[in-house]
């Protein structure tokens, strides 16, 4: 089992703090014998990249998931050890983790462009890349909104901005049809549960907390601490209406949720002994396109009274065991597990 202070510092590393960011600034850049571009990029950094991006390298699995729905991804070279969806993206040549990749496999890859994310990747990291030359570009949404927007700007700084607009409408006019089908429904009260020993859950601030919203949810925990650490106590308190959970490969768990049931504390919670829980994937952990579909997973699962119409459709790919279905019943998330390290997941 890993220590608290392990723990914490693996979400922290997996999670990032997020703060909005303007409109990605570019103007072109004629240097003496050479053409190039400048960006801005989310953390405020002046990128310069060559006119045309053909060779990519991705440092977190949200980027890489980016790329791939831009259908950029003939152009991606090299991806992370834990860049697994979609599974084409195993494929690549990986450069490592997020945290400590190889430079010196990403120079062998001769990107024109290096993707990172705030937090996730290192300063360090960006510093060592500018010195051999290697621009990189470092995302930084802190709501779904911005998620979106990060989508068009990466679009466009790979040359491909219709492609960053197709996708970005796409993502906004699901959400749109969600909101209006949502429209007067009062939201539930939910406890999401990122580690449940110790206690782990998302602050106000987070896109995932954003994301609860606008699927009909509203967490439980008002902290302003990005993922901080709770007192079941004071959960038990709160009582929220629902647990939910995000499950990266749910078929393969085999733990079931009546464990908390056995657990001090977490038996008292009329959630738990009702078994109201919502398991979606881990999508809505990714600040990438994908999220939609964690969203209107879970809306379906807090709400069925809402998509009766729907209960008969084959669920999509993406989508986890419908509601309170006897598979949900029966499936762990993969935070109650105590075996092995939580997997990064931007």
């Amino acid at each position: 089992m890993l220590s608290a202070p392990r723990m914490i510092s693996c979400f922290l590393l997996i999670f990032f703090p997020c703060a909005p960011s303007g409109r990605l600034q570019s103007q072109s850049h004629a240097a003496e014998g050479s053409s190039a571009r400048e960006f801005v990029d989310e953390t405020g950094r002046t990128v310069r990249v060559p006119q045309s991006i053909k060779r990519v390298v991705s440092l977190a699995p949200s980027l890489t998931e980016t790329v791939y729905a831009l259908g950029l991804q003939d152009r991606l070279v090299g991806d992370t050890d834990y860049c697994d969806y979609p599974p084409d993206a195993q494929k690549k040549t990986k450069v490592g983790g997020g945290i400590n990749p190889s430079i010196e496999t990403i120079a062998s890859l001769h990107p024109d462009l290096v993707l990172a994310t705030k937090n996730f990747n290192r300063l360090e990291t960006v510093e060592t890349l500018k010195g051999l030359g290697i621009p990189s570009y470092t995302t930084e949404p802190h709501t779904v909104r911005d998620i979106i927007s990060s989508t068009e700007k990466i679009a466009e700084l790979m040359g491909a901005p219709e492609a960053g607009k197709s996708v970005a409408e796409d993502m906004q006019k699901r959400l749109s049809a969600l909101q209006e089908k949502l429209e007067g429904t009062p939201p539930r009260r939910v406890l999401y549960v990122v580690w449940s020993d110790p206690l782990i859950s998302i602050g106000k601030d987070t896109f995932i907390a954003d994301a609860l919203r606008l699927a009909g949810a509203a967490s439980i925990v008002d902290s302003a601490q990005s993922w901080p650490q709770m007192n079941l106590e004071e959960i038990v308190k709160m009582q929220p209406d629902y647990l939910v959970f995000a499950s990266s490969h749910s078929e393969s768990l085999t733990r079931d949720f009546d464990v908390l049931t056995r657990r001090p504390g977490w038996r008292l919670l009329d959630a738990v002994r009702k078994r109201r829980f919502a398991i979606i994937s881990d999508a809505v952990d990714r600040p990438a396109p994908r999220i939609v579909s964690a969203i209107e997973e879970l809306a379906r699962q807090l709400h069925p009274e809402l998509f009766q119409e729907h209960q008969k459709e084959k669920p999509q790919k993406d989508s986890g065991p419908a509601f309170l279905s006897k598979s949900a019943q029966s499936m762990p998330a993969m935070q109650l597990s105590q075996e092995k390290e939580f997997p990064c997941a931007l």
